[in-house]
């Protein structure tokens, strides 16, 4: 294998990853210690260990030959990256929440507040309806700007709904799924496209494999 290096989130998305990378027979070396970037002896590359929203920047331009992102990360921040392949790990949606005190989701009448830590996607999505609406970025917890009156909507991700449930919300609608992709470094594509198509094999029947798994418990 030629050498990697592989940008992985911080986080749950990384840790899934972990598994399903081991899952395809690959060995990973843990470390221990705060380092961020981490030797893989067995497969001569190294794992750099980055801020879900930074993954795809240092892919982009050379840092990381490969990395995990999630899909939200790419459609609101495109970058130039080949997208490879739908790890189906971190799997949630895309969604317009509010309170459930209306008839009809206020983004029907004028100019209503929507607030996201997705802008991009937002706007994209609301002028898509013919909607026109106030896009106001927050970076923390969204859900508490319908709570307080900062907002009508919130547009954000939800796994399981707990969180809006607990905070007295409803989801509205659903934008689009949402999973984690593996995405790669146009140089390094060709330069090292033996070895990343190996990988991509390997973690597309480790995938695979998974999702029947799945099905059978079901």
């Amino acid at each position: 294998m030629a050498r990697l290096r592989l940008a992985v989130p911080k986080g749950r998305i990384g840790e899934q990853f972990v598994r399903l990378w081991r899952r395809a027979g690959f060995v990973w070396h843990d470390d221990d210690s705060r380092k961020l970037i981490v030797a893989q002896h067995a497969w001569d590359g190294e794992v750099i260990l980055a801020k879900p929203s930074d993954v795809a920047t240092y892919v982009e331009y050379g840092a990381a030959d490969i990395g995990v992102v999630g899909k939200d990360m790419l459609l609101e921040w495109p970058r130039r990256v080949h997208e490879l392949l739908d790890l189906r790990i971190g799997a949630c949606r895309m969604c317009v929440i509010g309170l459930p005190t209306e008839t009809r989701p206020r983004v029907l009448q004028d100019m209503p507040r929507v607030a996201t830590k997705y802008p991009a996607i937002a706007a994209a999505h609301f002028r898509s309806q013919g909607l026109q609406v106030d896009i106001v970025p927050l970076h923390g917890s969204i859900e508490l700007a319908p709570l307080v009156g900062l907002a009508d909507r919130i547009v954000d991700l939800v796994e399981t709904g707990a969180t809006a449930r607990d905070n007295g919300l409803v989801v509205y609608e659903t934008l689009m799924p949402i999973t984690s992709r593996f995405i790669c470094n146009r140089a390094s594509f060709r330069l090292k496209n033996e070895t990343i198509s190996h990988l991509c094999d390997r973690l597309s029947g480790a995938v695979q494999s998974l999702n029947t798994e799945d099905e059978g418990n079901e």
